[in-house]
């Protein structure tokens, strides 16, 4: 019997192949779009994608230690911290890679500015005073401010909570960032937004007192609003700024939103292997994890639109994952995730995106030694120049392992920008366009190695940290077809959009 209808079901399971890999392919086939016709979904800041820089990174300090190299890789995941000295902020080449990526925002903050004091002195302790873990100092954010102002990014902060913050009775004092704020205006800085502190629903690990909970934060937040309303005006409050979707995250939400200016949030998908995680790079392109930003974002507007409606959103942090990020972090197989993440959070209206971090770790978007770019580097400077703040509805629904996003284009009157992301590792897709385009195709032979190509040149600085062109390709009219496994940004001019005139 199994010799008998051993070849009618080769045949059968061979014509359904047939017939599913031809009906994808018309499938694939039959995607179109009219740039003319694209409406208009949100508007954007012009400062929507940032970064940050630790506040431990400005002063000193254990941070999350970078992997290490294949031949202590054993050893690399239980070591989770490592000293570093302050980051050079007059560094050349930190700072013309940064300008590239203005108008942006400069987040200084983290977990370890809960408890870092201010020395408003020329002199500062040698160590931090009781209740305070860390030492900032005049110098230290002079630089801050210095670099601020040289590459467009103004500061975003929060303020120290810790024990040495608080009066004898334990209620949070604005004395510290009094000094902070004073010293800034003083010396020409500017500080655009500010959260209370960072994540106030890991209160243990940002050095909050015992059992602190919502109606603590509360009382505090509220301080915060009105010594912030009366000191600085002017500057954006943001809130809550946690990390989680539980309960405690929902209540510390529902005990600032009435103060708030802007919604802040906090997102990673996962923990790195540091803190216990277990993603591997197999996983990096595949929808449910770049879908996992989508997730989050919900459960902010949900609250946003119960307790703080018409507010704005902010994503005040993230990355491929927490804790330092994965070795994947660094090379572009997490460029899928970072660069559908900006295409995803801008069509949902989110207003700024703020990447964990610049220059540190295994996440950031230079290398913390060299400085020099790594693949999302070069993935958030062609955004920056292609993508502009208008954002459009393509009108192709997202679909397993291809994604489109629409923007008008950047300094390019009427002209219409695409972000198309075949995240299939073995599918070509295709999609037909109604106008001639410049293409900038990304890809990398080797994603491992912390390469990638530009319409199949290898990216690197030239002579003198030269920048290259990231010239596109001029690409017809009609089906153009992406291989597997790359990102394409296509810029059309003069797309007749109304939208975008």
């Amino acid at each position: 019997m199994r010799d008998r209808w051993a070849y009618p079901l080769r045949c059968l399971v061979a014509v359904s192949a047939m017939a599913t890999f031809a009906y994808t392919k018309a499938a694939a086939a039959e995607l179109a779009l009219n740039v003319a016709t694209l409406p208009r979904v949100a508007t954007i800041d012009p400062r929507f994608q940032s970064y940050n820089i630790e506040m431990v990174e400005v002063t000193g300090g254990r941070f999350w230690k970078p992997y290490a190299t294949a031949v202590t890789r054993r050893r690399a995941e239980t070591e989770r911290f490592a000293a570093r000295a302050p980051i050079d902020l007059h560094d050349g080449r930190l700072r013309k890679l940064a300008a590239a990526l203005s108008p942006a925002y400069l987040r200084v903050s983290g977990t370890w500015a809960n408890s870092t004091f201010f020395s408003d002195s020329e002199t500062p302790p040698a160590a931090p005073p009781a209740g305070f873990n860390g030492v900032l100092t005049r110098r230290q954010w002079r630089d801050v401010i210095e670099f601020s102002r040289a590459v467009d990014a103004p500061i975003v902060t929060s303020f120290a909570i810790s024990a040495g913050a608080r009066d004898a009775a334990g209620q949070w004092s604005p004395e510290q960032a009094r000094q902070l704020l004073a010293f800034t205006r003083s010396a020409g800085g500017h500080i655009a937004a500010a959260e209370f502190m960072n994540e106030p629903d890991l209160p243990a690990i940002g050095s909050a007192p015992d059992g602190y909970d919502a109606a603590a934060y509360g009382r505090d937040f509220g301080e915060f609003r009105a010594f912030m309303k009366d000191t600085a005006p002017d500057v954006t409050i943001l809130g809550p700024g946690t990390i989680g979707a539980g309960a405690e995250a929902q209540a510390l939400f529902a005990a600032s939103a009435a103060g708030i200016d802007a919604v802040s949030y906090h997102h990673y998908g996962a923990l790195s292997a540091r803190c216990g995680g277990d993603r591997r790079a197999r996983q990096a392109l595949s929808d449910e994890w770049l879908a996992r930003t989508g997730n989050s974002l919900a459960l902010y507007e949900t609250l946003r639109d119960q307790l703080a409606p018409g507010k704005p959103i902010w994503l005040t942090e993230t990355a491929e994952t927490a804790c330092g990020g994965n070795r994947l972090a660094a090379t572009f197989a997490d460029t899928f995730r970072y660069l559908d993440q900006l295409g995803r959070l801008a069509k949902a209206g989110v207003q700024v995106v703020m990447h964990n971090t610049l220059a540190a770790s295994d996440y950031g978007l230079l290398d913390e030694r060299t400085h020099l770019p790594r693949p999302n580097y070069w993935a958030a400077l062609l955004w920056r120049r292609l993508m502009g703040t208008t954002v459009l509805d393509a009108g192709i629904a997202e679909r397993h392992g291809f994604h489109v996003y629409a923007h008008c284009a950047r300094d390019m009157p009427d002209g219409v920008a695409l972000l198309v992301i075949n995240n299939d590792r073995r599918m070509r897709h295709k999609l037909t366009l109604s106008a001639a385009s410049q293409r900038y195709t990304l890809a990398s032979e080797k994603p491992a190695d912390g390469n990638v190509q530009l319409n199949g040149a290898t990216l690197l600085l030239g002579a003198s940290d030269r920048i290259p062109a990231l010239d596109g390709n001029a690409t017809v009219a009609g089906t153009i077809v992406f291989t597997p496994a790359t990102i394409t940004f296509l810029t059309v001019t003069d797309a007749g959009n109304a939208n975008c005139r």
